[in-house]
């Protein structure tokens, strides 16, 4: 349902708290009390779209058609297997310079490092972000994260460097934080070796990824040990006991469910002790000083006002957020930019973002919501319009999913197949060229501050 402005900006406002304990580490049992009045600044006028842009809807009518067998209930085992399909399947992959692989030591064994470095023949030292991968700190690897890294690299002109961090619940909880500090470490001191320029350096990461960025940002921070130029938080989960509203309200049909996160907390064990910073960010009561910050949130997650709040506390702390509201969006739509177009802008905008903190600009304190320009009327004329798109995307995803399984298991043939899908004659030629999914279909508003 469509809200008023003045409902959303209430909604907002009540979904936003504060830290009640002066130091870190307050009891599990406890939540953060509200923000005092006004101290929730900038808040998305629309949390929630009416429904899922165009895209987003004709993809997910395919992802729910296997709501019969929900991938929660599968082995960890096959659900890592499934969401490196998925990602690699619906990324769109863009070419750069070189991909190459790096393994540093560890304080749980070797880490392994994919380095993404931009096209371009400049031989002086690139800046540098770092991306940890999302999927619930149990699935997700350097392949889920290939594309998101790959579009960044690109359009911010950087090199970037994927993560691959301890998975639960082999590992306990604290080692994904471990292990990505640990990396940011060695960057910061061994840059030079892989062609960076250690005095600018920014990290981010989605989902799960995003809880590990935060935590990893306020420690630096309070450490004084790096100035980062920027953390990129994407519809990140920063406190691990909380239910916000939104987990309720999008609670199934859109990707991630609230029995899935339930899932996954008894999977990985979440410990007593999850209230402490380290572990859940937003339980941090000093977070003035931390780098400028962007937040991707999404209308249709159900964990989308754990990312608001988030964005809201670090507003109230002094600290400048680009926030980029996406509506009509679901969690984890930037890894399918080849079929969302949203996922495309977001990359792009994140890459912009970093580019401009590289090259030492002010950072920008704003809100940005960008959604589907059609109405209900003009995205659903006839059910034969809305069935085309649902069949063009089905049969795309099909492509990408035919590709990548011929790729794996069949290498001689990956070349072939994919000269084959990018024929203007199927179906992903046509997605690709149309308006929508070069993001050409979206509306961008600026609500904060206001013009």
């Amino acid at each position: 349902m469509v809200k008023t402005s003045d409902d959303t900006r209430k909604r907002a406002r009540s979904t936003v708290k504060k830290p009640a304990h002066p130091s870190p580490g307050p009891d599990a049992g406890d939540s953060p009390a509200p923000l005092a009045q006004g101290a929730a600044i900038g808040m998305p006028r629309t949390l929630r779209s009416r429904r899922p842009d165009r895209e987003s809807r004709a993809f997910l009518r395919w992802v729910n058609l296997y709501a019969w067998m929900p991938l929660e209930d599968r082995s960890v085992r096959v659900q890592r297997m499934v969401w490196r399909l998925m990602a690699l399947a619906m990324g769109r992959r863009p070419g750069v310079g070189s991909v190459s692989r790096q393994v540093i030591p560890g304080p749980g064994g070797p880490i392994e490092l994919r380095i993404f470095t931009p096209s371009g023949s400049s031989d002086a030292p690139r800046p540098a972000f770092l991306w940890c991968h999302g999927g619930g700190f149990m699935v997700g690897g350097l392949d889920t994260a290939d594309s998101i890294c790959r579009s960044i690299a690109r359009r911010a002109d950087c090199i970037v460097v994927a993560v691959r961090y301890r998975l639960a619940p082999e590992h306990a909880l604290t080692a994904s934080r471990e292990d990505f500090l640990a990396a940011l470490q060695w960057v910061a001191a061994h840059g030079a070796t892989i062609g960076v320029d250690s005095t600018r350096l920014a990290i981010g990461g989605d989902s799960a990824g995003g809880n590990v960025t935060a935590a990893v940002a306020q420690h630096v921070a309070r450490q004084g040990s790096l100035d980062l130029r920027l953390q990129v938080l994407a519809y990140p989960a920063t406190d691990l006991l909380h239910r916000f509203p939104s987990v309720e309200e999008n609670a199934r049909g859109f990707m991630v469910s609230a029995r899935q996160l339930d899932k996954i907390g008894r999977t990985v064990a979440i410990p007593p002790n999850a209230a402490d910073p380290w572990l859940s960010p937003r339980r941090n009561t000093e977070l003035q000083g931390l780098a400028p910050t962007v937040v991707v949130s999404a209308g249709f997650d159900p964990i989308r006002d754990d990312g608001l709040d988030y964005a809201a506390r670090l507003r109230a702390a002094g600290v400048p957020v680009r926030l980029l509201h996406y509506p009509g969006q679901f969690h984890g739509f930037m890894n399918f930019d080849t079929v969302i177009g949203a996922g495309r802008d977001a990359l792009l905008r994140i890459g912009d973002a970093l580019a401009a903190a590289f090259r030492g600009e002010a950072a920008a304190d704003q809100t940005l919501e960008v959604e589907d320009t059609a109405t209900a009327a003009q995205a659903l004329r006839t059910a034969a319009g809305e069935m085309a798109r649902t069949s063009l995307v089905g049969w795309v995803a099909a492509e990408r999913l035919a590709l990548t399984i011929f790729g794996g298991f069949l290498p001689g043939t990956a070349c072939a197949t994919r000269r084959f899908l990018d024929s203007h004659f199927v179906p992903s030629g046509l997605l690709q060229r149309s308006a929508l999914a070069e993001g050409k279909g979206l509306a961008v508003h600026q609500t904060y501050p206001s013009a």
